[in-house]
């Protein structure tokens, strides 16, 4: 009786994993919801709607973007957290998804257990931009400026907790100076706030700044890459001055947690062929550096960004009020 009982258990988890294999195997059977819970337009938009048109046409069956705007991200993503995990409700969203809830006092989920990591799209490194007419040319020149202001230096942030907030400590930190940090309410004033000569830095994904920085209306001194990126091949990196420095916003999907681990493993190889097709080069002329990889790879450079930004937000102080 016991072996009996013992073969209907091994009988039974069979049929469940081959059940589950099959699922993943005719996944999709209709359409996808990808939610990005900004609005349409920018940087975040763009990227996701290309790579839902992408997974459209390799999978067969419609990836429909669906802007969920609304709490700086959270009402998006709160529904993909409270989704089926049957693959059928995703999540596109940038680093401040994984980091800004480190500012707040309350989010109704938990980035770690509520989501499924599925695959890292892509990195976005910032520019630093100084007004045109202060005496910045490099982050030496800006080091000592900053120093010379006794602190009241400004830098513009777009939004409290965002990755250009936490590069802004971050140079600030490691350049041993000391700046006053300006909350705006978006990129757009802060942009033109920098244009009219009104604060005298801004750091932001390089995109933002690139058409002002050719037009001669504002300079770009260096880019937080470890290397020098390709549409600004001329700007230093801050490492060439501060061995080291390192930073990037950054994209990612998600499902909700517990998403089967064929399901994640397809969409994560779709993913992956995705951003090796005509994405590559159309991106990386705006500044993005299209990174495919792993689920694991993914998982270690979540936790390990999330590890840098906490430190970060503790030290700084950064807080939503």
């Amino acid at each position: 009786m016991k072996r009996l009982a013992l073969l209907r258990l091994l009988f039974a988890a069979l049929a469940a994993v081959t059940m589950t294999s099959a699922l993943a195997q005719s996944y999709p059977t209709k359409p996808v919801r990808v939610i990005i819970p900004f609005p349409p337009g920018g940087t975040l938009d763009a990227l996701g709607r290309a790579l839902a048109q992408k997974l459209s046409d390799q999978m067969g069956q419609q990836f429909v973007v669906e802007n969920k705007p609304g709490g700086n991200g959270i009402i998006g993503a709160d529904a993909v957290a409270k989704a089926p995990a049957d693959g059928y409700t995703l999540l596109f969203n940038a680093s401040t998804f994984a980091t800004a809830p480190m500012t707040m006092k309350q989010v109704p989920y938990g980035v770690v257990a509520d989501f499924t990591p599925i695959a890292l799209v892509a990195k976005a490194p910032l520019s630093v931009a100084i007004a045109k007419d202060l005496p910045v040319t490099d982050i030496k020149s800006l080091i000592a400026y900053a120093k010379s202001k006794n602190g009241n230096a400004t830098f513009a942030v777009g939004s409290i907790g965002s990755a250009g907030h936490l590069a802004t400590e971050l140079l600030k930190r490691a350049g041993g100076i000391e700046y006053t940090v300006v909350p705006y309410k978006g990129t757009a004033p802060a942009f033109q706030d920098l244009l009219g000569g009104r604060i005298d830095g801004f750091i932001d994904p390089i995109l933002g700044s690139l058409a002002y920085h050719k037009a001669g209306q504002l300079r770009v001194v260096a880019v937080t890459s470890a290397t020098r990126t390709p549409n600004l091949p001329d700007v230093p990196t801050v490492a060439e001055t501060i061995p080291g420095f390192e930073f990037y916003s950054w994209y990612g999907l998600w499902g909700p947690a517990k998403l089967p681990e064929d399901i994640r493993v397809r969409l994560n190889a779709e993913v992956n062929k995705a951003l090796a097709s005509d994405m590559r080069e159309k991106f990386t002329t705006q500044g993005l550096l299209l990174t495919p990889g792993t689920i694991d790879d993914f998982v270690r450079f979540q936790r390990d960004d999330m590890a840098r930004a906490q430190k970060i937000i503790t030290e700084g102080n950064i807080r939503v009020e």
